[in-house]
């Protein structure tokens, strides 16, 4: 059942572009669709998976609203935050479109009462957590609907491979196909080309298009300054800050510890400013508390972690500040992105000591001990189950190393194939995945050092990083404007593409995400990102098209 109002089902031969582009304007308004919206859109329509990788406020949400009225049916969205959720269903109710959120924060009548709607055409968007799949129950119900379309948001968060993976997401493959096969829309505001493919494998996207938009942020002036010492460090932060503040709209500040994001934050308040501070040491109501004044603009600055940021689309963001140096390139574009969604001029500046590079490292995801692993493989099988919480009665670890190991031996077995591996060979493919990951997570922790030390153009460099084309400098950052950049832009016959996959003798099999100059970057799957020089590579021979 169709409601009144609501597009009715596109097919390959109806859903042509100007059908699409008059959706857009009778149900949302948008006289234009954004670069890569009618790509995305159009691969659905004809019966294809989508991986969209746009940044934030270049209208995703738009793509999974159009192509799910054209679709027909229902369109479940899967979205790791419950205020993202509500923001989503509040947008499509304000044009008419019915949609509800199942949550945790939701009743079990209101739930039921969502899918029965749902049933009756009256709702078209369900959207939820990943957890709500998680329940046999609900998964159940949902897959009665026969839903047209799924839409998963943050899917960088499936990816093992990213910098924000999330263990909620890990199964999201197994109970999309349990809903029956519907298309599926992954969505992510950045991501690096490994994650990619992950997140492409473990959806189990179909004839899958990669669409991807938007890297470049023109107006963002990207600039970095250096420092030697923690007091330099701390003057110079207060001093940006104080300085940024003078002219309109808000700004963020970024620190890489709970403890330095309440100093800044105290620091700046004894300066005057109205400043909140943000990180998940904090309570979920003092959170939200913040999370609310500085999108009211009664604060006009947030202090915060990582903790902050996912899901906040605040226009008039004129500046971001990172106070330490972020553990990867991936990390610090989600962050600085958040400047200038309105796409007026605005500021990303990085205040670097190199000595904070060790912090990145202490970080790092551990290497798990063979005991460990053994005792998590045992629990799993005695118990029958892969539920962390289930699987912790069973082995004396806490929640998080539990919940870890539980995913790394389900990814093991999942690579195996149809053969059980045996407990040695699993416990070796874990430990070799882990290894893996670190790798890849150290040299991330290089790739931040050479942004920072970098003479070239920044905003070059960080499309170069995430394997996206680079065509020119962007002339605002501070290496172009102090003259340093030189120009940018592939030679027609360089001798490795962007993008081209590759084996080293040493490092084996990667992917050419940058070339410029004398040098390539190479994100290879075993041991991260490494930048080779051109003349040593083809005087020796190190690389070859795989």
């Amino acid at each position: 059942m169709v409601p009144a109002g609501a597009a009715g089902p596109a097919t390959p031969d109806t859903a042509d572009a100007s059908t699409v582009r008059a959706a857009a304007e009778e149900h949302f308004g948008h006289d234009r669709l954004l670069p890569g919206q009618e790509e995305a859109i159009s691969a659905l329509l004809e019966g294809r998976d989508v991986l969209l990788v746009s940044p934030t406020g270049s209208g995703k949400s738009l793509t999974y609203q159009l192509a799910g009225l054209l679709l027909g049916g229902c369109t479940i969205v899967v979205s790791p935050l419950l205020a993202l959720q509500q923001d989503q269903v509040d947008s499509l109710r304000r044009v008419g479109l019915g949609a509800a959120r199942l949550s945790s924060a939701e009743s079990e009548t209101a739930r039921t009462k969502a899918i029965e709607d749902a049933r009756a055409g009256k709702v078209r968007f369900l959207l939820l957590a990943p957890e709500q799949l998680a329940d046999r129950d609900t998964l159940t119900r949902l897959a009665a609907l026969r839903p047209a379309l799924v839409a998963v948001d943050e899917a960088h968060c499936v990816s093992t491979w990213g910098h924000d993976f999330r263990p909620d997401y890990l199964r999201l493959g197994e109970q999309v196909r349990r809903l029956g096969s519907p298309r599926v829309v992954a969505m992510t505001a950045t991501a690096a080309l490994p994650t990619h493919r992950d997140i492409a494998e473990r959806l189990g996207l179909h004839d899958h298009e990669t669409v991807v938009t938007g890297f470049e942020r023109d107006n963002i002036a990207l600039a970095v300054t250096r420092c030697d010492d923690p007091d330099d460090q701390r003057r110079r932060v207060l001093d940006l800050v104080d300085e940024l503040t003078a002219g309109d709209g808000s700004g963020l500040v970024y620190c890489r510890t709970r403890k330095g994001a309440q100093a800044y934050s105290d620091a700046l308040a004894e300066r005057g400013h109205r400043v909140g501070c943000y990180h998940a040491g904090l309570g979920t109501r003092r959170r939200d508390e913040v999370q609310q004044a500085f999108m009211s603009d009664a604060l006009d600055l947030v202090v915060a972690t990582s903790a902050f940021g996912m899901g906040i689309d605040k226009p008039d963001i004129r500046w971001v500040v990172h106070a330490d140096v972020p553990e990867s390139p991936d990390t610090y574009h989600q962050e600085v992105g958040r400047a200038g969604r309105d796409g007026e001029p605005a500021r990303g500046v990085l205040v670097y000591r190199p000595a904070d590079l060790a912090l990145g490292r202490f970080f790092f995801s551990p290497v798990p001990r063979r005991q460990d692993v053994v005792a998590a493989a045992a629990a799993m099988e005695a118990t029958g189950s892969d539920d962390p919480a289930t699987v912790r009665t069973h082995v004396d670890l806490g929640p998080r190393r539990t919940a870890r190991l539980v995913n790394l031996v389900a990814l093991a077995r999942q690579t195996s194939g149809d053969t059980e591996p045996s407990l040695h060979e699993l416990v070796d493919t874990v430990v070799a995945r882990a290894e893996a990951q670190r790798r890849l997570e150290r040299s991330r922790v290089e790739m931040m050092r050479a942004y920072a030390e970098t003479t070239r153009c920044r905003s070059a460099f960080m499309l170069g990083y995430f394997g996206a084309p680079v065509r020119e400098r962007c002339g605002s950052c501070d290496n172009c404007v102090e003259g340093l950049a030189g120009s940018e832009g592939h030679e027609d016959d360089a001798p490795y593409a962007v993008q081209s996959v590759v084996r080293h003798q040493e490092f084996g099999a990667g992917t050419v995400t940058d070339v410029v100059d004398d040098r390539l970057t190479v994100l290879f799957d075993d041991v991260g990102y490494r930048t080779l020089a051109l003349e040593l590579v083809e005087d020796g021979g190190l690389l070859e098209e795989a």
